[in-house]
């Protein structure tokens, strides 16, 4: 005798924004109006509440940190492949009160590879940020450009054999430059509490930055003026 099995009832899956007491256009437009202007908690606070949206600067925080992730996360699938040739650099912040070490990384058209935070500068951190660089793209580049920082070559001979590693006084002024792009926008900020949260705030600014330099095709009908609100939209719907 054969048994038999009910067949359940296929559901569409649950949206990222299901359970929250306000509307996803809301939250969208919090998270999106932090990591493009050079805001506040509180600031975005009052802009909701000039809206009529009476919203805790707290619950902006929380959204922020819940979604940024979200976001990039479900843009990666429309992400332009990066170029081969890699700047790469460090730059400090200060979590809590104390300084920490930004690993950032731009090829030659101004694309953000990747950023990590870490308490340490040594060939420990430096394999990471390169680690979670190659397997996020899926990219191997051929020339990369660093400091004379002594860590890098060991960590690059082992991770990147093939890539020309290139030394050389000004030939990384692109990623230093751009480092001026992220300590503009942390200005504001009235510091960063955790790793976490500094490691989410400043891969959120780097996705902001690919969105608004075109390296997504999200909203590419969209007019220049529009499109970041517009590939936000886009990218709430996936979520």
């Amino acid at each position: 005798m054969k048994s038999s099995t009910r067949s359940r009832p296929w559901l569409p899956p649950t949206s990222a924004f299901a359970g929250f007491r306000f509307p996803t256009e809301v939250i969208v437009v919090a998270v999106r109006w932090y990591l493009r202007f050079n805001l506040s908690y509180r600031d975005v606070e009052e802009l909701l509440v000039e809206r009529g949206v009476e919203v805790d600067h707290v619950t902006a925080y929380r959204w922020v940190q819940r979604f940024t992730p979200l976001l990039a996360d479900a843009a990666r699938f429309s992400r332009h492949s990066p170029g081969d040739r890699w700047h790469v650099d460090e730059t400090y912040v200060k979590v809590n009160g104390v300084w920490r070490y930004v690993y950032r990384a731009v090829d030659q058209y101004g694309q953000v590879i990747a950023v990590l935070v870490s308490a340490r500068r040594d060939a420990g951190a430096a394999r990471r940020f390169f680690r979670r660089a190659l397997s996020t793209l899926k990219v191997t580049p051929s020339e990369i450009v660093t400091d004379a920082a002594a860590v890098y070559r060991a960590v690059l001979d082992e991770l990147i054999p093939s890539a020309w590693h290139h030394v050389e006084q000004y030939a990384n002024n692109p990623i230093e430059a751009d480092h001026s792009q992220l300590k503009h926008r942390l200005r504001p900020m009235r510091g960063l509490r955790t790793g976490k949260t500094a490691q989410v705030i400043i891969a959120g600014h780097a996705f902001m930055q690919n969105l608004r330099r075109g390296h997504y095709e999200l909203a590419i009908d969209t007019p220049p003026a529009l499109r970041v609100a517009a590939a936000y939209a886009e990218l709430a719907q996936a979520i």
